[in-house]
């Protein structure tokens, strides 16, 4: 049996006449950039989140930059933030002028060890990037208790979180400001790119909506250096039939991976631990294992995909060498990159491909 490791064109078949009816809408209105979809979407998401603004933006990149530009960050200031993430958060930081400064990560979680920050603070210190990763937020109680004690902002890099909750409160509405991606392959995917920015404070809101669209608060009037950032309509569109379906699907990987959890047993795997009181929404399901070369290649005999996230850390990749770091200056962060094998997990999954995995997985 062949286990896709991700597989859109059903989840493009199951809600086919909802999406193509909205986008068809959307394309015969002639309206293709911002307007009453990317509106409609942003009141939509917000509410979802139960935050109070929210900025719809062309990527999740440019949803953390304008998110450090709004917090005033630039030249000469100093970031922190993990390694083990995507390197669009990484390089967020580097698109201000900014210097990314690295803190290991958690070994069961594979989160932000909130430990870890008080030592990298300095006097350029000026915020702290925090990844939600795999699904599952980070320790925010803890980390907003530093940030408020040595003044810094927050930012929450929610771009695998959509839903994620953390004593109830949903990933990207803890902190500033939260960002989020809808990459196709994201819970929450547009059909091409898109992000999103969440605040509940009115002035950084309002400060993201201008550095988006030319800070022209009248047409071809500008303020200042700003960008091309907005969101289009077409995916705004797709956004909004997709958002309905967010809660089903995430209820669906959660089932899917409670069966992992309970019913994988190998004591040569380790799973990523997911806390009591975390609404984890399993955008990737994370295997450990030593020789992780060795298991891809058996899954792959098998016909299940997998994938890595992440096998090369944000600070021994090529852009960052200038940093000066070296191998074994994040211990933990480089166990889990060359440890870390994700296996199938998708709303659409069959209850056989399921089983095939498991079985297969108890077999090596």
């Amino acid at each position: 049996m062949k286990v896709p490791y991700f597989d859109l064109r059903r989840q493009y078949k199951d809600i086919k006449p909802q999406l193509e009816r909205r986008v068809i809408g959307t394309l015969r209105s002639t309206q293709y950039s911002l307007g009453g979809e990317v509106e409609l979407f942003e009141n939509n998401f917000s509410s979802f989140l139960e935050a109070n603004y929210c900025t719809g933006v062309n990527t999740g990149t440019s949803a953390l930059h304008l998110a450090l530009l709004a917090l005033g960050i630039g030249e000469g200031d100093e970031v922190i933030t993990v390694s083990m993430t995507f390197i669009a958060t990484v390089m967020s930081i580097s698109y201000t002028g900014a210097k990314p400064v690295f803190v290991d990560i958690d070994k069961k979680t594979q989160l932000i060890n909130y430990k870890n920050i008080i030592k990298k603070i300095s006097s350029k210190t000026k915020a702290i990037v925090v990844v939600h990763l795999y699904g599952q937020c980070a320790e925010m109680n803890e980390i907003n208790k530093i940030a408020k004690k040595y003044k810094l902002r927050v930012i929450e890099d929610s771009s695998q979180a959509h839903g994620a909750k953390y004593f109830n409160k949903y990933a990207g509405t803890m902190s500033d400001i939260g960002t989020f991606s809808f990459y196709p392959g994201k819970n929450l995917g547009a059909i091409g790119e898109g992000g999103a920015i969440i605040t509940n404070n009115s002035k950084l809101d309002k400060k993201v909506k201008e550095l988006r669209n030319w800070s022209q608060p009248k047409r071809y009037f500008h303020n200042e250096i700003s960008y091309n950032y907005r969101m289009d309509s077409i995916q705004a569109a797709a956004l909004n039939i997709k958002l309905k379906f967010l809660k089903k699907w995430t209820s669906k990987r959660r089932k899917i991976a409670n069966e992992y959890q309970s019913r994988i047993k190998n004591d040569k795997l380790e799973f990523t631990y997911a806390k009591p009181y975390n609404f984890h929404v399993y955008h990737i399901f994370s295997l450990f294992h030593k020789d992780r070369a060795s298991l891809q290649k058996y899954l792959n005999k098998n016909e299940i995909g997998t994938n890595f996230h992440y096998p090369v850390p944000a600070h021994l990749q090529k852009p960052y060498i200038s940093l000066g770091h070296k191998k074994g200056d994040f211990p933990i962060t480089e166990l889990i990159s060359n440890y870390q094998i994700s296996i199938p997990i998708f709303p659409e999954m069959k209850n056989d491909e399921v089983e095939h995995v498991i079985k297969v997985i108890n077999k090596f």
